[in-house]
């Protein structure tokens, strides 16, 4: 069977992810690792898909969370490295924070302070994260270096006193970038804090390179990576969740009806209100198979979502042949910020997961019913 018949005998909707493509990327990323020597790490943020970590976990050296259940989570199904970073931790929720992660960065002293004799007692190695002030993009909710952000210490506000017992320094600055932002980056980070990485054990870049898109500048990163290590003798971790999973997904969606009001809306079964929330939030105009932009093939459709918000709207397309109730269209790129952000607005049912395996089999690795509804009200 090849993917694109898959996608007929898929459930709908339906998330899909292509094991064979996400292998590709991640040989890439071993790639830069056996390059280099640094570690990279699955960012759960991004791709939380635990079916896959086995798979995963036999490239990369482990995983990194945004909180507990993400901890808990890479402990539990990667087994490997188990790294955390949170803006702030819960008092409730320290104790299995340094059950289940080896490293722990803080977001402020304020932080490193009232938890230090906790995770070092544990044997935890712990960081702090800098804001280098160095801005690469225009999207300031994407930005951690905007003015006035909660993210990371300045270097105002560091202090270099306290940092007898912290192994290392955690910069995340990146959105979807290539190696010349990371680039410019460092120089920032060296400008203010090189002194500080001479007493350092590691140095972590943090996440939003692009390392598997397919124009992305490897020999950069690399050169960036070993340049880092040598001049400062510390281990270099990437923290990329973008790019494990880049291009290796898609959402499988069906046509429920077709309503005329001026244009031609097409209702799916799908919305991305719910189940690919990023379309709204960014926002952007994801990619679907066989389409093109408005008017650029011979029938443009509005193509919207069944819930009732009057936003629910994915977008223009055009197709070559007319679409009709029943038929499918797939979606690209749809394993990132996806399943991890996906919701039950309106009572709507989520996705169905499915993996197509490198033999070219579907495996269907769950289904959502009612009760999952259900169960996260009371």
């Amino acid at each position: 069977m090849e993917l694109k018949d898959a996608f007929n005998e898929l459930p709908t909707p339906c998330y899909i992810v292509d094991e064979t493509r996400l292998i590709n990327n991640l040989e890439i990323l071993d790639e830069v690792q056996n390059e280099t020597g640094c570690k990279i790490l699955l960012a759960q943020k991004a791709f939380s898909m635990f079916s896959l970590y086995p798979l995963i976990g036999k490239y990369l050296a482990g995983t990194t969370a945004s909180g507990l259940f993400e901890a808990r989570l890479g402990y539990e199904k990667m087994k490997k490295e188990n790294h955390v970073f949170a803006t702030a931790y819960r008092e409730d929720e320290f104790d299995e924070i340094v059950k289940f992660c080896d490293h722990i960065v803080f977001n402020s002293f304020n932080q490193w302070l009232k938890y230090k004799n906790q995770a070092l007692a544990a044997g935890r190695e712990c960081g702090i994260r800098i804001n280098p002030e160095y801005s690469t993009q225009d999207h300031a909710i994407y930005d951690p270096c905007a003015p006035g952000s909660r993210m990371g210490v300045t270097l105002q506000q560091f202090r270099p006193e306290l940092l007898k017992e912290i192994k290392g320094l955690h910069f995340h600055t990146l959105c979807e970038q290539d190696a010349d932002a990371l680039e410019s980056t460092l120089a920032a980070v060296v400008d203010k804090f090189g002194h500080y990485l001479k007493q350092m054990e590691w140095l972590n870049f943090g996440g939003g390179h692009h390392i598997t898109r397919e124009d992305y500048d490897i020999d950069k990163l690399i050169s960036c990576i070993n340049r880092t290590q040598e001049n400062y003798q510390l281990k270099v971790y990437l923290e990329p969740g973008e790019a494990v999973a880049l291009n290796t997904g898609f959402l499988v969606a069906r046509v429920l009806d077709i309503v005329e009001n001026g244009i031609k809306n097409v209702i799916l079964d799908t919305s991305a209100a719910c189940h690919m929330p990023d379309v709204l939030e960014m926002p952007y105009r994801p990619e679907i198979i066989g389409s093109g932009l408005p008017l650029e093939k011979p029938f443009t459709y509005r193509l919207g979502g069944p819930t009732c918000l009057a936003g629910d709207i994915i977008g223009d397309y055009a197709f070559s042949q007319p679409l009709k109730i029943g038929d499918r269209v797939v979606f690209r790129d749809m394993a990132i910020y996806s399943m991890v952000k996906n919701n039950t607005f309106n009572g709507m049912n989520l996705p169905a997961i499915a993996i197509f395996t490198k033999d070219k089999k579907i495996q269907i690795v769950k289904k959502f019913s009612y009760e999952d509804f259900k169960n996260r009200l009371s």
